[in-house]
């Protein structure tokens, strides 16, 4: 039931100007849920509302993210600073690292979020990157390894 209240604020906020929690109560009643005003609290809380300055409606928060030029620097960085090899396989790359890099270096890879890359996993010294195709996987193989090389 909380999933799917919580859905439903969510569904309420993005459609609706809601000011107060009681509006929101109201709405929610109106499609058949119930809450109390604390458990409208807690949920506002727990799916990061905040409060519009323009018009005092709640909204989802809004998370900055950087610009494709910082993300790609960062990965640059990363691969400079830790990345000892990359092996392809079809549209999988095997990225080894120093000891402990492994994680730093997928963070940024995944906070690139270029659109060839699926998604990255990663150990202590090793990561595996998902591509989305054998091509993508070359092309980023030798992007990292100019990098790693300086």
């Amino acid at each position: 039931m909380k999933t799917y209240r919580q859905s439903a604020i969510l569904d309420l906020v993005s459609r609706q100007v809601v000011r107060s929690q009681n509006t929101l109560r109201r709405q929610l009643a109106a499609r058949g849920i119930t809450a109390t005003q604390a458990t409208i609290s807690r949920d506002i809380k727990e799916l990061g509302l905040v409060k519009r300055a323009a018009d005092g409606a709640y909204q989802k928060a809004q998370i900055e993210t950087p610009s494709p030029t910082v993300t790609g620097d960062r990965v640059r960085r990363a691969v400079v600073a830790s990345l000892c090899r990359a092996d392809r396989v079809q549209q999988l790359l095997v990225l080894k690292t120093d000891p402990g890099q492994a994680q730093p270096l997928a963070f940024a890879l995944d906070q690139a979020a270029w659109p060839e890359v699926v998604g990255t996993v990663a150990g202590d010294d090793t990561i595996l990157v998902v591509m989305r195709t054998a091509q993508s996987a070359r092309i980023l193989e030798r992007r990292l390894g100019r990098w790693a090389q300086g």
